[in-house]
């Protein structure tokens, strides 16, 4: 089966993007960043309203770059704003659906992450005690420790890389499985380390099945048990659940979808799949709305005390340029009007996610893309960022005269996705 030149040359763009700018680990991570960022810098902290066109042009930019279909939910001091475009279902002709559920990719490893933090908190967990003090033997090297998951810099190979050697065949053979934790950590254990422990970012899958390992073997329960009772409840999440390893997505939903290897055939839909080789670094079901109160809780306090979301929110660079970040199980990207947004991005066969919020948890933004194995269709929704956070200021307010014309819309580019959680389309 061959790809069209056309087909490879627009793939080995987007691997291109998803890998540029990352930086010598003798340079970029030497030190990590000693602060949080702080909670309302200028640029967010003045009045901007989303702009709606260039939000539409980002989704209409994503559905051309292969997307059946994509959304984007904004929510703000000035309510609630969504555009929706294309189908959700190919075989039924269902228009996107903004209240749709979807697999949220690894944005579920903010999830285990505040599970994790707050075991953290109430002492049962120490961040800087190494991995085997919990589960014995299971890593060859004592100096790993849990920050050191959370952070990405453990060195553990990430063994989604060997897992998919090809796009719809690597997705079929893993549809149905179901792995178990040490399946999967012995999978990355047999591949070279990236770094030695603590000595530079590198996005690995690996940390996050054993963050989940961690939070089963302390509480003594399911993780589907503990994101129950420490997040989805609290915060009443009513269309968010773990059901690994079940394949339905139960309810109203969107249908994700592969491109095929072979060009003309039709596309492969992933939807129903055991998501059991991602677990808790990516098996979790939410919807747009769900996402955002998610988000937007976490940085406003709502499942951490302070202490520790600023602990949370302390990043350190992952791109040269240094407009992208990582702390602990969460995201930051600077935007090109200044403002700061924090969350996470996601991909898992047939969706692309990303769910931010501006550190103070007032404007929050999902958005996501039925497809999964088209790097310029992630790069596209990322526009969506520029767009609902960068926006256009707010017109003044005023009883007697016309509001003057707004300003342009904001035309910079959307900032470069996130490392791949997925191995793109070959």
């Amino acid at each position: 089966m061959r790809l069209s030149l056309e087909r490879r040359l627009a793939v080995s763009a987007a691997l291109l993007a998803l890998t540029a700018g990352v930086v010598p680990a003798t340079a970029a991570y030497a030190a990590p960043v000693t602060q949080p960022a702080a909670a309302a810098p200028t640029a967010q902290s003045q009045q901007v309203t989303p702009d709606m066109e260039a939000l539409a042009k980002a989704l209409q930019s994503t559905l051309d770059a292969g997307a059946p279909g994509a959304l984007a939910r904004y929510t703000g001091p000035d309510g609630v704003k969504s555009k929706t475009l294309g189908i959700q279902d190919t075989a039924h002709g269902t228009p996107m659906d903004v209240r749709s559920r979807f697999r949220i990719g690894s944005v579920s490893k903010t999830f285990s992450s505040v599970v994790l933090l707050q075991l953290v908190n109430e002492g049962r967990v120490d961040l800087d005690t190494p991995v085997n003090q919990y589960l014995p033997r299971l890593l060859p090297d004592d100096r790993i420790t849990v920050r050191h998951l959370l952070t990405h810099r453990s060195g553990l190979s990430d063994y989604t890389n060997a897992m998919f050697e090809n796009t719809v065949p690597g997705f079929e053979a893993v549809r149905n499985k179901v792995f178990s934790y040490q399946e999967l950590v012995d999978l990355s254990l047999a591949e070279p380390r990236t770094a030695e422990p603590g000595v530079s970012y590198s996005y690995s899958n690996t940390n996050f099945v054993v963050v989940g390992m961690i939070i089963e073997k302390v509480t003594g329960k399911p993780v589907e048990k503990e994101y129950d009772r420490r997040i989805i409840k609290p915060l009443k999440l009513r269309n968010t659940s773990y059901v690994h390893p079940s394949t339905v997505i139960r309810g109203r939903h969107a249908h994700g979808y592969l491109h095929p290897d072979e060009d003309g055939q039709p596309l492969v839909d992933s939807t129903e799949q055991t998501v059991s080789w991602a677990q808790t670094a990516g098996a979790v079901i939410s919807n747009a709305a769900d996402l955002s109160t998610f988000m937007s809780g976490l940085v406003g306090g709502k499942l951490l005390p302070a202490r520790m979301l600023d602990m949370m929110t302390t990043m350190t660079p992952t791109d040269a340029a240094k407009t992208r970040f990582y702390g602990l199980g969460l995201r930051r990207y600077d935007l090109s009007c200044g403002t700061q947004v924090f969350g996470h991005t996601g991909t898992v066969q047939g969706f692309y996610t990303y769910a931010f919020t501006t550190r103070d948890g007032k404007r929050s933004l999902s958005a996501m893309a039925n497809t999964s194995n088209d790097g310029a269709a992630n790069t596209a929704l990322g526009g969506t960022l520029e767009a609902a956070f960068c926006g256009k200021p707010a017109a003044p307010k005023s009883n007697t005269a016309a509001r003057g014309p707004a300003s342009a819309p904001t035309t910079a580019p959307a900032p470069a996705p996130a490392e791949k959680d997925l191995p793109e389309r070959r």
